[in-house]
């Protein structure tokens, strides 16, 4: 099988693991380089048929799969929003819509809810949707066996069950109001149901039909013809190629050789803002860049030792030299500002040498010697703010030894396994969401191994709370307990930035997840098709 086809360039080359673990916040704004070039786009050009859309994504390896429940990457979770169909979508406004539910409506007490299946939905292989799929496909992710990265999320559910074939109800253990934008995630994919199972060989009920994938490198698509919305899937095929290095997805647009790319690199953007024939997208939202501290393991089960490495890092200087402005500053929490219920009176935690002197005193040290594991798998330039981190942090008696990891294979290496590591979020539209998939004390993606009592007790208190000032409230005692506990230091959020030929044309862009809400070859048109 070709890695890349027959008018391959052999100057692209492609490395294997990178991991997006979540979205951008709900309501985020999108911002051009060229100001309202972003609206004109979309009123001058009117969607049209037609096209081989190619993509350079910062993701993809080997040991990807098409099951949904096994999603990582940027590159399994675009197949997955481009693929399939889900029960509910978020708008470009951030606002929670019916795909394959038509509608809904749940119980007093937010604990029930009965969706409405859309009629005329077919599978890529001739099958018509009805709510056996939606129970197999849901199923898929439940039970005390089930390794999938949405297990955090359908463990609240208490039952799934037919109402007919049209009709789905969820019975939840405890209210949640957030449920619709739940089932939006990218792991939830509704798949066909094959002797009572899901069937997650590929087969979607989404815009394009899978043609060929070779994990790691590169998939294509074609145009699903009986595909029930007619105004989306305007190209005739898509082709998403997985290219890990910056310099040559970089490259790789600006010879033609892709349409789009992802996670541009920052150093060098006032370049690429410099070619007309690009635009560069720039999103705030809640992605955010962090490193984890294993809770578990010394020196890092000690909180004073944890709140001596949140202050040795220099924040404002990350968010100038690393990000160029385009983000803004973390305060080792991870609800980002655009949230509703953000904290906004919880104090900015700066870079201050002397408090995390008196933390690494309190913990019995006089300084301290750690690893950094890092890679520019982990975020772009990750290498060099783990540089940035080793120089500050030694003005605090935190002695930081970096070490770098291979980008290949960092997120079964690294990740979740070395005791201080680099990683990050792109966040989740909610803050339950967020909390629940990172920061329960059984979340599967807990980075630090994490456990606070109070905290988890608040989780599950603030879930099924109806009235909004009372949520907001413990909302906000949350995001204190994981800035002054918790085992992540969070210096940045940091803006989805993404480059588009101004062949291609679109409306305005989602931001709930990076390229469109990971439906750019959905949304997207050629302006000259």
């Amino acid at each position: 099988m070709s890695k890349w086809g027959e008018h391959s360039n052999p100057a692209l080359t492609v490395s294997r693991r990178s991991v997006l673990k979540s979205a951008a916040a709900v309501g985020a704004l999108a911002i051009t380089s060229s100001g309202a070039t972003l609206s004109v786009v979309a009123q001058e050009s009117a969607p049209k048929r037609g096209g081989h859309f190619k993509l350079g994504v910062a993701a993809g390896a080997t040991s990807d799969s098409l099951d949904p429940g096994t999603y990582t990457n940027s590159f399994t979770e675009l197949f997955g929003k481009t693929l399939h169909g889900y029960l509910t979508g978020i708008d470009a406004d951030g606002k929670v819509n019916g795909e394959i539910a038509e509608s809904w409506d749940v119980s007093k007490d937010a604990k029930t809810w009965t969706f409405k299946l859309r009629k005329g939905v077919e599978f890529h292989n001739g099958k018509s949707l009805d709510a056996k799929d939606v129970l197999a496909s849901i199923n898929h992710h439940r039970g005390e066996q089930s390794k999938s990265g949405a297990k955090p999320i359908v463990d609240p559910v208490e039952e799934v069950r037919a109402d007919g074939p049209g009709t789905v109800v969820f019975v939840l253990k405890d209210g949640n109001a957030d449920f619709p934008y739940l089932l939006e995630d990218f792991h939830l994919a509704i798949v066909p149901a094959k002797d009572g199972k899901a069937d997650v060989s590929g087969v979607g009920a989404g815009g394009y039909v899978l043609d060929n994938i070779d994990y790691g490198v590169k998939g294509t698509g074609k145009r699903f013809a009986n595909y029930w919305k007619s105004d989306a899937a305007w190209f005739d095929s898509f082709e998403a190629l997985a290219v890990h290095d910056v310099t040559a997805r970089t490259n790789a647009l600006a010879t033609g050789q892709i349409h789009a790319m992802e996670r541009c690199d920052l150093k060098t953007i006032h370049l690429l803002e410099r070619n007309k024939d690009l635009e560069i997208v720039s999103i705030a939202g809640t992605q955010f860049y962090c490193t984890a501290m294993d809770c578990k393991a010394a020196p890092f089960d000690n909180p004073d030792v944890r709140l001596a490495v949140k202050h040795a890092i220099n924040r404002q200087q990350l968010l100038d030299t690393l990000l160029h402005g385009h983000g803004k500053l973390g305060n080792d929490h991870p609800i980002g500002s655009t949230n509703r219920f953000f904290a906004k009176n919880l104090p900015q935690r700066e870079f201050d040498p002397d408090k995390a002197r008196f933390h690494l005193k309190k913990a019995g040290l006089s300084d301290l010697k750690i690893s950094l594991s890092t890679a520019d798998a982990a975020f772009p330039g990750a290498v060099d703010a783990a540089a940035i981190y080793q120089q500050d942090a030694a003005k605090a008696g935190v002695n930081i030894d970096v070490v770098r990891e291979p980008n290949d294979g960092y997120w079964d290496t690294v990740w979740l396994k070395k005791p201080f590591y680099m990683s990050y979020w792109l966040g989740r539209p909610t803050a339950d969401w967020m909390f629940s998939q990172g920061y329960a004390a059984d979340a599967a993606w807990n980075q630090g191994h994490w456990r606070n009592a109070r905290f988890n007790e608040l989780l599950v208190a603030a879930r099924s709370e109806l009235n909004d000032a009372k949520r907001s409230e413990m909302y906000a005692e949350m995001q204190s307990i994981c800035r002054d506990d918790g085992g992540e230091v969070i210096p940045v959020f940091a803006n989805n930035v993404s480059a588009l030929s101004r062949t291609i044309a679109h409306k305005k862009l989602a931001s709930n997840w990076d390229l469109d809400g990971f439906r750019c070859a959905e949304r997207w048109w050629f302006a000259d098709a």
